[in-house]
Order: structure tokens, then C-alpha cells, then sequence
């Protein structure tokens, strides 16, 4: 009996779209980040990218519970003295909705370059529309086939 692994050539990326209306981020993040992964499918490797890839569509609307959009503070800095910036989840969510849900993500992947990479097959829209429409329309022509 021989021990089956998966090889990088047999792995099938299949494209996912999904609605962030009224979902709340940290478990939009969650399901995001498994399927970039792809520890949603039987041939997941740890060390290899078998994952697929997701849009997010509705990034404005997304939720969160609790005084978190008040009370949670992002930080960057510039690299100069002084440099440190901070804003709210509230500020970042009106500003730049798809950073908030991109950072979540990130942090729920590996910090590695394999993270790096399975990161680059994530795509985040603000609003309903995204130019992804014909990779998401070949999948449902061949889910139809079958």
C-alpha cells in the first residue's frame, strides 16, 4: 500500500463568492481563510497551496458586535520618527472597507511566504460589482455539466 500526497499539478482551484451582508467579520474571516487554505477539501496539504480562490463581495456592509467599531484601533507606521498612526475599525470601515476584512484574513494565514501566497488569491470589493464574473460563471457551467 502506498501513502498518497498530493502534488501541487493535481490540485483544482474552484472560485467562491461571498456575500459579506450582515456577516460578522471575525466569522466571515474564518470561513474566508479556510478556503484559502483549502482545508475544506480531502487533499489539504499543510505545506502546500490546494486552496482556492475567494471574492468577498459587500465589504461595507460587514458587521461587528459588541462597541468594537469604536473601541478596536489599527496601527501602522510610517518609519519615521513620530510616524505612528492609528485608526478605528468605525474610520476604517467608512473609509476603506476591504483593508478591514483583508487584515483579518492575513492574520488567520500562515506568516510565511506559503501565506503570502494563498493571501494573493484573496480579491475584496466594496460593493456588489467585481470583474471576477467570468471565472465565477465558468465554474457554474462546469458544476452544470457534471
Amino acid at each position: 500500500m502506498n501513502t498518497l500526497s498530493t502534488r501541487i499539478s493535481e490540485v483544482k482551484r474552484e472560485w467562491h463568492v461571498i456575500d459579506a451582508t450582515n456577516k460578522t467579520l471575525g466569522r466571515l474571516a474564518t470561513d474566508v481563510a479556510r478556503l484559502l487554505r483549502g482545508k475544506h477539501k480531502p487533499t489539504f496539504s499543510p505545506s502546500l497551496d490546494t486552496g482556492d480562490f475567494v471574492v468577498v463581495v459587500n465589504a461595507a456592509k460587514v458587521r461587528v458586535t459588541g462597541k468594537k467599531a469604536d473601541i478596536k484601533i489599527y496601527y501602522h507606521h510610517s518609519g519615521y520618527p513620530g510616524g505612528l498612526k492609528s485608526n478605528s475599525l468605525a474610520e476604517l470601515l467608512q473609509n476603506r472597507p476591504t483593508r478591514v476584512i483583508e487584515h483579518a484574513v492575513k492574520g488567520m494565514l500562515p506568516h510565511n511566504s506559503l501565506g503570502r501566497t494563498q493571501f494573493k488569491k484573496l480579491k475584496v470589493y466594496a460593493g456588489q460589482d467585481h470583474p471576477h464574473q467570468a471565472q465565477v460563471a465558468a465554474k457554474d457551467a462546469s458544476q452544470e455539466a457534471k
